[in-house]
């Protein structure tokens, strides 16, 4: 039992409530309503699959890094709880619940695994080579509703593309405050990312309009699927959020950014989900 909390921790499944939500949110719209419970039951694995594998890799790939930083003293890959041959060991059996998983759904997901599984495999070298690697993040998570959306109609349209963008440029700009924290870090071992690139206070002021794009993303959804007024009361939720989480943090300043400040953002999807669900039914 220890050994599966340590590949449980290696993963972080509770972050799981980042994606999975806007994953079903993409189901809910390309259905018109509620999906089969096996529908549901194939996409879910799909993401528990995807992302289980995504979080293994980069837990591996970063590991001689992760052993230099002290705030990731504690890491099952870091303190040895977890193998590295155990993580890819993981990493190969979560890809395969996920092919798995597609090759259940519409057959276009199948067709497109490869494309989903591509950003998952670049996005931990991103940070050798580019600042950009916040913005591969977002594609991967981009891929949850768009991918959900596949699976139920088997086609792409401005809509999903949309929320998609909202998803993507909502979760890099967190990233991207993440990374505000590791500047001298970074600096130090030839890493890039966005404050490295630009400094904190203009990337502070890049997530923010990032987030402003979301926001105005998931209002576009809303209007091109002639959503429910309900769903809007969702949009400025995840919006008030957003606010908040901004106020919060200054240039100077990271002492909450914390796994309460990660988890508070699992809100937005939370929230989203959950107006969806009602203005559809209504």
């Amino acid at each position: 039992m220890s050994k599966i909390k340590a590949h449980l921790d290696n993963i972080v499944l509770s972050h799981t409530v980042f994606a999975l939500p806007f994953s079903y949110i993409g189901a809910i719209l390309a259905a018109g309503g509620i999906p089969t419970g096996r529908e549901f039951f194939w996409i879910t694995l799909a993401m528990v699959g995807a992302r289980s594998a995504a979080m293994a890799l980069n837990n591996c790939i970063d590991l001689k890094y992760d052993k230099l930083q002290p705030r990731f003293a504690n890491r099952p890959m870091v303190t040895g709880a977890v193998k590295p041959w155990e993580a890819i060991l993981l990493t190969l059996a979560s890809l395969g619940l996920f092919v798995w998983a597609a090759a259940n759904l519409h057959p276009l997901c199948l067709q497109l695994a490869p494309l989903a599984i591509l950003p998952l495999v670049i996005y931990p070298y991103m940070k050798r080579f580019s600042w950009t690697c916040h913005l591969v993040l977002g594609l991967a998570l981009s891929i949850a509703p768009i991918g959900s959306w596949v699976a139920i109609r088997g086609d792409i349209t401005m809509p999903i593309l949309l929320l998609g963008l909202a998803v993507g440029v909502w979760i890099a700009g967190f990233d991207a405050i993440y990374g505000c924290q590791d500047v001298a870090f970074d600096k130090k071992h030839g890493l890039h990312s966005m404050p490295v690139r630009f400094g904190i206070p203009r990337t502070l002021a890049i997530c923010k309009a990032m987030h402003v794009i979301s926001i105005m993303g998931f209002y576009l959804v809303g209007q091109l699927m002639n959503m429910h007024g309900i769903y809007y009361a969702g949009v400025v939720l995840a919006a008030l959020v957003l606010i908040y989480q901004h106020s919060i943090v200054t240039p100077t300043d990271f002492r909450l950014v914390t796994q309460a400040y990660f988890m508070r953002n699992g809100l937005v999807s939370i929230a989203l989900l959950v107006f969806t669900v009602i203005s559809i039914l209504a």
